[in-house]
């Protein structure tokens, strides 16, 4: 019993020096996979963002908005929780990215092949584009209530209905004529066809216009006035609607419409953006804002003519802070899409993009879409 105890005691002795031995030696302890570490990254995720709405709105010292209420459902699905620091623009945002004070870019930050050999992108979280925002007004000093008056009055579209008017007063003007010129006590005076079809257009266009001052005395004259006065009714409602229309448009007619009349305009945008470069790009002269408050302002004073930006933001305001005041002109154009920025090889990438296309599948993702921004 007393060899076998020392035989057992020296076995273990053994093995417990082989143990320590390799505890000791550096590199030797076993390291999580690549794959395991990029999954389950340790510690609070650094979040730079730039408020935007409807992206990154600020209430207090809570952040909302878009891309943070889809970051946020993100992040709870790592089980990870997120430290945000607000920074000016989108410069400063990739600069913090890039230099490592944030692991993650949110909000409307653009994917572009330039920022693609220098960060790593998240799969699309939204598909946007630029549009052009203008003041809800007339432009040009000449457009006032009396000279678009004058303009609706003489355009084309009132000479085309004169002259319809004219053509299908016609037939009821000679009915009435050749009925009315030899009756004892009939409307027309006049038994020759000059100047009595005169006399007989007189009462056919104001029937159809207005009213008639006299009815015909004949029975086949009186039932053709009756036809005639109810052709006046509907011809009068249609040409009703076309005049209100034709007001309206005149009314918001704008001298920007799309971006083939931005040249030669002053036009607002936002520094170091995507909008920038294309405007650079397009020769048209612009003013770049550091905020989208300072070009929303700049916009309503007058200072510019038009402000090119992020189609979802400049939606928004319109509908929102600036409803009544500006409008958005044209179709959205210059496509381009929305995603979260990551350093190079960045471990978040793969799983944030797991759980983006898990929001997809779920239906959680077009919630919060229609949320912000409605159903499409």
């Amino acid at each position: 019993m007393t060899i076998r105890t020392l035989i057992l005691c020296a076995f273990v002795l053994l093995f417990a020096a082989v143990t320590l031995d390799a505890h000791a030696q550096p590199g030797a302890a076993v390291q999580p996979a690549p794959e395991a570490a990029a999954a389950t990254p340790e510690g609070q995720i650094k979040v730079a963002v730039r408020v935007l709405p409807p992206f990154v709105e600020q209430k207090g010292p809570v952040l909302t908005g878009f891309s943070v209420e889809l970051w946020n459902a993100i992040a709870t699905r790592l089980e990870r929780e997120s430290a945000f620091e607000i920074v000016p623009d989108v410069h400063a945002q990739l600069d913090a990215v890039k230099s490592g004070r944030a692991d993650v870019g949110v909000g409307a930050i653009s994917v572009t092949a330039e920022r693609e050999m220098q960060y790593d992108f998240s799969q699309p979280i939204l598909n946007g584009g630029l549009q052009i925002l203008v003041r809800a007004e007339r432009t040009g000093a000449e457009s006032t209530a009396f000279r678009t008056l004058l303009s609706l009055l003489f355009s084309p579209q009132v000479l085309v209905w004169i002259s319809i008017a004219i053509v299908l007063t016609v037939i009821p003007a000679h009915i009435v004529w050749f009925l009315e010129r030899r009756h004892p006590d009939g409307i027309i005076k006049s038994n020759g066809y000059i100047p009595g079809i005169f006399q007989a257009f007189y009462w056919g266009l104001g029937a159809l216009a207005t009213q008639a001052d006299a009815m015909p005395r004949h029975w086949i004259a009186r039932i053709v006035a009756l036809l005639w006065m109810f052709t006046g009714i509907v011809f009068v409602a249609f040409y009703t609607a076309q005049l209100t229309a034709n007001l309206t448009v005149q009314q918001f007619r704008s001298e920007i419409n799309g971006p083939a009349d931005l040249p030669g305009k002053d036009v607002a945008t936002i520094r170091a953006s995507t909008s920038e470069r294309y405007l650079n790009s397009n020769g048209v002269r612009t003013q770049a804002f550091a905020t989208t408050d300072e070009a929303f302002a700049a916009l309503s004073e007058g200072r510019v003519d038009a402000f090119v930006f992020d189609a979802p933001v400049l939606q928004y305001y319109a509908t929102h802070r600036g409803v009544g005041a500006v409008r958005t002109v044209g179709a959205v154009f210059h496509n381009e899409d929305y995603a979260f920025a990551f350093p190079r090889d960045s471990a978040l990438r793969k799983p944030v993009n797991g759980a983006l296309l898990a929001m997809r599948e779920d239906g959680s993702y077009e919630a919060l879409t229609t949320k912000w921004f409605g159903r499409k």
